[in-house]
């Protein structure tokens, strides 16, 4: 399992003009799984767990990383000969990046006629993100869409999220933050202040599974999600929380983790207006192997139809108001008796 990457507070808290600035990772637009409507989704670098199943493994760690993208490579060496730390290897069509020297420093991406060299993660300010979210205002106004900040863990970043969804509103756009809620108290108050919806990820109810599963025990998430249920109480913002729980075959796709987190939230007295659970997709192995990193799930199998459903039965029987239950992602094909036998 990958370790989760942290960074010193005065390497984070960049600023230009006193104004707040994360790492992003990119800036997603037409997005329809962040929320409501068509929507703008900025992911940020940095987290506070280890997901072994994390589909975005880029956004892991705080710092730019550099990925070589094989189709797009014209093989004429010009990244090569700028690598101020000769951390790039050429041969035959296949550039090797030499993680230990690089340090993403752009320069190769800069120069790559093809762009098959690409630096993820950019340290911007607020005001230059927002400038881009508003761009889309028609596309949100439209389809009931919005602005949602996603991570890694945004409350690694908590001063800029605070201070992008509150130019956010200001401007009208409905806003939503997507936290595993991994994070101080304090940090989550302030990524959730100017937001109207919350999407909160509830994975494992296992204190011992979950630290098995993502590196930390779940007490500081169950908790922060305790007190956001309070505060929703008894202050404006946020309006509404969605329920996020990864179904993740061999890990969190039992029927006792659905029960019990069902159990859980039904304690909130009501406040979850959405619980989604999102079936197993593989999609991200190349982005590993773009990365340099192993994959324990690339050989996981996805859910079967029959599997999501009876787990989405589950749910539906565990407490919680039914009608609150949906179930997404991609599903294996069963196949037939002669195409098993092709096989």
């Amino acid at each position: 399992m990958t370790e989760p990457v942290f960074i010193r507070s005065s390497d984070r808290d960049l600023a230009v003009a006193g104004e707040p600035h994360a790492t992003v990772l990119n800036l997603q637009r037409m997005s329809t799984e962040d929320g409501p409507g068509i929507r703008t989704t900025v992911f940020l670098k940095g987290c506070s767990l280890a997901c072994g199943w994390c589909h975005n493994p880029e956004s892991l760690t705080f710092t730019p990383q550099l990925v070589w993208h094989d189709w797009r490579c014209i093989d004429c060496d010009s990244c090569r000969d700028v690598c101020p730390h000769e951390a790039l290897v050429c041969e035959d069509g296949h550039v090797e990046i030499l993680r230990a020297r690089c340090d993403a420093c752009g320069k190769c991406a800069d120069v790559c006629p093809s762009t098959a060299l690409e630096t993820l993660g950019h340290a911007r300010s607020v005001s230059d993100v927002f400038d881009e979210l508003v761009k889309d205002r028609a596309f949100y106004e439209e389809s009931g869409g919005g602005v949602t900040v996603s991570g890694g863990e945004p409350a690694m970043w908590p001063e800029f999220v605070e201070a992008l969804l509150a130019r956010c509103r200001a401007a009208g756009l409905h806003t939503a933050v997507d936290t595993t809620g991994m994070c101080a108290p304090h940090s989550l108050a302030a990524i959730v202040r100017n937001a109207d919806l919350v999407l909160y990820d509830v994975k494992e109810i296992d204190m011992l599974k979950h630290a098995r599963f993502t590196g930390r025990q779940n007490t500081r998430v169950l908790r922060n999600l305790v007190a956001l249920a309070d505060t929703m109480r008894s202050s404006e913002h946020p309006k509404e929380l969605w329920i996020r729980t990864p179904l993740i075959p061999g890990a969190t796709a039992t029927v006792e983790n659905v029960n019990g987190i069902g159990g859980f939230l039904a304690r909130l007295g009501g406040v979850v207006s959405r619980w989604e659970l999102c079936a197993f997709n593989n999609l991200a192995r190349d982005k590993y192997e773009r990365l340099g990193m192993k994959w324990d799930y690339a050989e996981t199998p996805l859910l079967s139809r029959e599997e999501l459903s009876a787990l989405e039965q589950v749910a539906r029987e565990s407490g919680v108001d039914s009608s609150i239950v949906i179930a997404t992602g991609p599903t294996r094909i069963a196949m037939t008796g002669r195409e098993a036998l092709a096989s």
